[in-house]
Order: structure tokens, then sequence, then C-alpha cells
């Protein structure tokens, strides 16, 4: 993984998936809306169904919980630390939060984004 920076938040990126990780607390900054940024985590339900391949933290190494987000449709699926380490973003995933939630009504964090990840990122859900 690579570290970067975006609006002084680390983001950590793999290039070999697309994934990103944020470390406990970032995603709330990279909102900048604390009110807003609150809603939205307090939204996230743990989904016990999910058959998707469970990943492990970055951090700690236990395997994470699938997180639902929202209740738009279709569902988004984020994985969890357990012990609140941080969030892990399969590609795209990220920016499909800033969209579904409409948090970011000038869109300056998705056109960071899509700079910083190429555009095919917002592609890939199309």
């Amino acid at each position: 993984m690579i570290t970067l920076e975006l609006q002084e938040v680390e983001i950590d990126h793999c290039i070999e998936c697309g994934g990103i990780w944020l470390d406990a607390g970032e995603l709330e900054m990279l909102l900048g809306e604390p009110q807003k940024a609150h809603h939205l985590i307090d939204s996230f339900k743990t989904d016990n169904k999910s058959t998707e391949k469970l990943r492990r933290c970055p951090i700690c190494m236990k395997k994470m919980r699938k997180i639902i987000v929202g209740s738009s449709k279709p569902v988004l699926l984020i994985d969890k630390c357990r012990r609140g380490d941080g969030l892990w973003f399969d590609k795209g995933e990220l920016q499909d939060i800033f969209e579904r939630a409409q948090l970011d009504k000038e869109n300056k964090i998705q056109k960071l984004l899509a700079d910083m990840f190429g555009s095919e990122q917002n592609n890939d859900k199309q």
C-alpha cells in the first residue's frame, strides 16, 4: 500500500486492488462536517448475512465485519475493523458513499479522489 494525503487526511491506497484504508476518525475528517459524518457513521449496520469474503484488518490482522452503509439500493457493503482500527473501501466504494450520502455538494472530494485514483474509479460503477 502507498500513503497519499487528501485534505490533510492520510489515505492508504492498495495499488494492486485499488482499495482504500482509512484509520479510525479519518472518514469524519475527510467528510469535514462532523454532524453529517456522525449521522452517516451511525447509519452503519453489521451485515451478518453477507457471503462476501471477510477481509483482514491491515492493523490488527483480525477478520473485519461487513457493514451496510445507509439504506439506499443496491446495498453498499464496506469492511470495518472489529477493534475499531478503521475502515476498508474496495475500489470505488469511498466515492460511492460520497455520491449516495450527498455530503460533497461541491464535488471537491470527488474531484480530488478522481485526480488521485483516476476516473476509472467512477467508471467502474456505471
